[in-house]
């Protein structure tokens, strides 16, 4: 098996549909394959993400039972399994039907909308500016009482500047930036090589709770809120050690009001 197959089988692996022939080779690759292996763990991450965040909706009954009509003749002559040698075109179409039917909600969680591309192109844009040059950082710190206090009078708010290193994400400090068309403090963290910046702003527009999911030019991106504050938080991080961050950072500042 070569890293294309493995690539192509690596979804219904995780749903437990490859017969076990297809299964063994499939493990028998990844012990060899330290880069399929990885992209097996990212996946893997990813889908954490999505259970822990991600609404759960039933389906109508129109859609079940129009999906049960599509797949039905084919029962007993084609099965998930077929997946692993070819296309099986009623399940292709049962997929879309279904894809269809949820898009509004998945658009909604993880895709960006026309009015968020903006946004998301000023936040990765912002990021890249700060791995120029000496542009990263204005206040070097992980002392919250020295970081947050320094944005007082900058920005309409000071950010909840909390350290992590004892979780593997120790604040190295802090910058103002101008994006979304206005001022923003930039928490800057670290993991490992690896920088994030976390900007904060003001929520003026009613953000949704939860958490987005982005991807743009090789870099993850997470917004949440929290209380009156937006967050953006980037990295070239694995989007399962990004989303690791977020959920610490979330824990620590409600732990502490600063």
């Amino acid at each position: 098996m070569n890293c294309t197959e493995a690539r192509a089988l690596e979804p219904f692996y995780d749903d437990g549909a490859l017969d076990a022939a297809t299964a063994a080779a499939y493990d028998a690759h990844l012990r060899g394959c330290a880069t399929c292996r990885a992209g097996h763990a990212e996946a893997l991450a990813f889908g954490q993400v999505l259970k822990r965040d991600l609404q759960r909706y039933r389906a109508p009954l129109e859609l079940r039972t129009g999906i049960r009509t599509l797949v039905a003749p084919a029962r007993g002559a084609a099965n998930l399994r077929y997946l692993a040698r070819g296309w099986n075109p009623v399940a292709l179409a049962a997929s879309l039907a279904l894809s269809v039917a949820l898009s509004s909600t998945l658009t909604a969680e993880y895709v960006a909308a026309p009015n968020d591309s903006r946004v998301v192109e000023d936040v990765v844009s912002s990021h890249v500016r700060s791995l120029m040059g000496d542009h990263l950082i204005d206040v070097a710190s992980s002392d919250r009482h020295t970081v947050r206090p320094w944005f007082l009078g900058k920005v309409d708010a000071a950010p909840p500047a909390v350290d992590l290193a004892a979780a593997g994400f120790p604040l190295i400090g802090g910058r103002l930036d101008y994006v979304d068309r206005r001022p923003c403090a930039v928490l800057v963290y670290r993991r490992d090589k690896h920088i994030i910046n976390l900007m904060v702003w003001t929520n003026e527009s009613g953000e949704p709770e939860g958490t987005e999911a982005y991807t743009r030019q090789g870099y993850n991106l997470l917004r949440f809120a929290q209380g009156d504050l937006t967050f953006w938080a980037i990295s070239d991080l694995e989007r399962g050690e990004l989303a690791d961050f977020v959920r610490r950072f979330e824990i620590a500042t409600a732990a502490s009001p600063s």
